[in-house]
């Protein structure tokens, strides 16, 4: 099972080694706790946005070869640190959320699925959303409550992304919304990672993945960060995003994994 914040998440982080898990015959399960309706898009926020995002999530999924989709309901409680101001945040935003409530909703699905593995983020949240901190929180809790024994958490090996971003930055304008300077304190250093998956065979998917979020890589501004992902070649796609990063607590430090269920 893999447990997201929002809709177009799996497919950033996680969707190589979803497609990659499905294609070997084992059940993949994907969770979201949010339908994003408060991401950005040409539609503006809403409900309708949700909907829209969820739709796009069902088709993401199923190119992933996802057995099933399932929304947990609470409200996107936005990008801005701690969601924002509490008054404009939903009734029901994740970041508000009970954690052994939510937690509990989510180990009902890990137990009805006798799910073996739960993939959730890193505790930084990856780069810092507050509905992806709360996503490690109450997916932590969820393992704990169902019993499911392996816990990754999806991340990116901070060394080579700032490397990365320092070399585009002499040579590239970010688009407004992304800020180079949040990743100093993103993700996870690469000596903490466990597990480095390979997952080039299945970069078609991935790249088929991010495409069906429409919402994500359009409204209007041609320099959306997705957008300019989809745009990479597909050989230097294959470089970037061919590996998937985790990181598992149980195992002894310095263990080098390349592949979920791999004992260390």
């Amino acid at each position: 099972m893999f447990f997201h914040a929002h809709p177009d998440d799996e497919a950033l982080l996680t969707a190589g080694t979803m497609a990659m898990l499905a294609a070997e015959g084992h059940r993949v399960v994907l969770v979201v706790a949010t339908a994003g309706e408060r991401g950005l898009a040409e539609m503006g926020p809403g409900d309708e946005l949700g909907e829209t995002r969820l739709k796009e999530l069902y088709t993401s999924a199923a190119l992933l070869g996802c057995a099933r989709v399932e929304c947990l309901g609470y409200g996107d409680s936005g990008l801005s640190p701690k969601g924002g101001i509490a008054e404009e945040r939903p009734d029901n935003a994740f970041i508000d959320a009970d954690t052994d409530g939510a937690a509990g909703q989510l180990a009902a699905i890990l137990k009805e699925e006798e799910a073996d593995l739960l993939a959730i983020y890193d505790p930084a949240g990856g780069y810092g959303h507050p509905d992806h901190v709360q996503v490690h929180r109450v997916g932590r809790r969820a393992a704990e409550m169902a019993g499911t024994e392996i816990v990754l958490e999806a991340t990116v090996n901070r060394d080579p992304l700032l490397k990365a971003l320092k070399f585009a930055g002499k040579v590239y304008k970010f688009p407004p919304e992304f800020d180079p300077r949040t990743f100093e304190s993103a993700y996870t250093p690469g000596d903490q990672i466990t597990h480095r998956v390979n997952v080039r065979k299945y970069t078609k998917q991935k790249r088929a993945s991010m495409a069906a979020h429409v919402t994500q890589a359009s409204g209007g501004d041609s320099d959306r960060t997705l957008a300019v992902m989809l745009k990479i070649p597909g050989p230097l796609y294959r470089l970037v995003f061919g590996t998937e990063w985790f990181v598992r607590r149980d195992v002894p430090p310095g263990t080098r994994l390349t592949h979920p269920f791999e004992q260390a």
